[in-house]
């Protein structure tokens, strides 16, 4: 069964960051992320752009009308995404909790939504 795990972040914390956090926390995630890829269960992975640079296209009645920004405002914008296979959703949110924003939530705040996958295409 597959499962799409989103990524949520504190976006105040995340814009305070310096470039010597930058670098010292992408030293800290790179264990978390290696033993998660040792597993064999990350399908895939993604990182995405800022929210207010996302474009969210609306149905109206004389066509699609595109609106700038994401489609949910919030405090912990979606950041990071990962696609797992997994026997149930215990198994799932046992590859999860091995997943740095899992550990590291001092510096990245937000957290991690699990969402089982109903149908997945690969085109």
């Amino acid at each position: 069964m597959k499962f799409l795990c989103l990524c949520y972040y504190d976006a105040a914390r995340y814009a305070a960051w310096t470039p010597e956090d930058h670098a010292a926390i992408g030293a800290l995630c790179a264990p978390h992320d290696q033993a998660l890829r040792a597993t064999g269960k990350m399908k895939m992975v993604g990182s995405l752009a800022e929210p207010d640079e996302a474009v969210c296209i609306y149905p109206r009645d004389a066509g699609p009308e595109a609106k700038a920004g994401a489609f949910v405002r919030t405090g912990e914008p979606l950041g990071a995404f990962f696609m797992l296979e997994a026997a149930d959703l215990a198994e799932a949110q046992n590859l999860v909790a091995m997943h740095p924003g899992a550990n590291l939530g001092r510096y990245f705040g937000g957290g991690i939504e699990i969402r089982a996958v109903d149908h997945f295409e690969q085109i």
